[in-house]
């Protein structure tokens, strides 16, 4: 597929999320392991890598400016802000004075002096979006970032954002297994000229086909306390790979790679960041982007998948009352 845009520039259409190189599912690699599975992914042509202030509590940031900074110029650096770690627990915090902070603390983390994309991670329901974005884009005039995004908001955020300054890019979690995006903000990132970002479009793996329930899951994993991966919720959801198994067989690709396709063909916006600790996954997520899939193939992907079909919230109720997206 041809390349895709954020904030004008030219990207490869599947990046890489970061992420689970230090924390979330599981035990993470070593630094070593990481570090070399970091240039690997630049050997392989990956040239956008997402990270954010809250993984791994600065520890991903730091990562990624370590084993990146003498390729700085050769890929597109995104990280986020309004929520971090304080003493030891997740705190979501979008007041400018606390943003100035995080900036600061991520450009001497990642080891540059300028970072491509900067998402508010979560709005901060305390503080209006127009004070947030209104401190970054001060931050954009001052040089130390060159796009603003946002995560987790709806369609009117994004707009009441975008009025203060220009919006480069949206995140959010959608796949086959999460389609809230399609009740408005997909189509209003079209309208805006936003590029959507899609995080977690395996399904945090369950697409995959790798991933059973929460009891295959170990100690530590985010996995464990969300719904859908709960031994009955699962069961039910399983019952739905059938259809990528089968139609995977019949492309000669892997049920991984037919979902990243499909999101693809979601809209010319839409960047998946699919992320992984294996260079044997790294390398079939990049490859999805070669696969065209059919009308009749994208309408009956769709059918299977339809929402009122998947079982179970994506998050938490503490968690989901945090997150500002439209749900069905």
């Amino acid at each position: 597929m041809s390349l895709r845009s954020i904030a004008d520039k030219k990207l490869k259409p599947i990046g890489l999320g970061c992420m689970n190189l230090s924390h979330a599912y599981g035990t993470p690699p070593s630094e070593k392991e990481a570090i070399q599975f970091l240039h690997q992914a630049i050997d392989l042509g990956v040239d956008h890598f997402d990270t954010a202030a809250l993984y791994g509590f600065g520890n991903n940031e730091k990562l990624l400016g370590k084993a990146l900074k003498s390729h700085r110029n050769k890929f597109f650096l995104a990280s986020k802000c309004g929520m971090t770690g304080v003493d030891g627990k997740r705190v979501i915090d979008g007041r400018p004075a606390t943003i100035r902070a995080t900036i600061e603390q991520s450009l001497r983390n990642l080891q540059t002096d300028v970072i491509d994309l900067y998402y508010l991670h979560r709005w901060d329901k305390n503080v209006p979006i127009e004070d947030s974005v209104g401190e970054l884009a001060l931050l954009v005039t001052e040089g130390k970032i060159k796009a603003i995004g946002l995560s987790e908001v709806s369609a009117v955020t994004l707009r009441k954002a975008h009025q203060v300054h220009p919006i480069a890019a949206l995140q959010t979690e959608y796949s086959l297994w999460t389609r809230n995006p399609e009740i408005a903000v997909l189509n209003t990132c079209q309208e805006l000229d936003v590029a959507f970002v899609a995080f977690s479009p395996l399904g945090r793996g369950f697409l995959s086909g790798q991933v059973q329930d929460s009891n295959s899951l170990v100690q530590g994993d985010i996995r464990k306390g969300m719904p859908r991966f709960q031994p009955e919720q699962a069961k039910l959801n399983q019952e739905l790979l059938s259809h990528i198994s089968d139609m995977s067989l019949t492309l000669n690709c892997s049920m991984a790679q037919l979902s990243l396709a499909w999101l693809l063909h979601q809209g010319n916006h839409v960047i998946p960041i699919p992320g992984t600790t294996q260079l044997s996954h790294l390398s079939e997520n990049i490859a999805a982007s070669k696969i065209s899939l059919s009308e009749k193939q994208l309408a009956l992907l769709d059918n299977v998948f339809d929402y009122k079909k998947i079982n179970g919230p994506r998050y938490p109720a503490a968690t989901q009352v945090e997150i500002d997206t439209e749900e069905f």
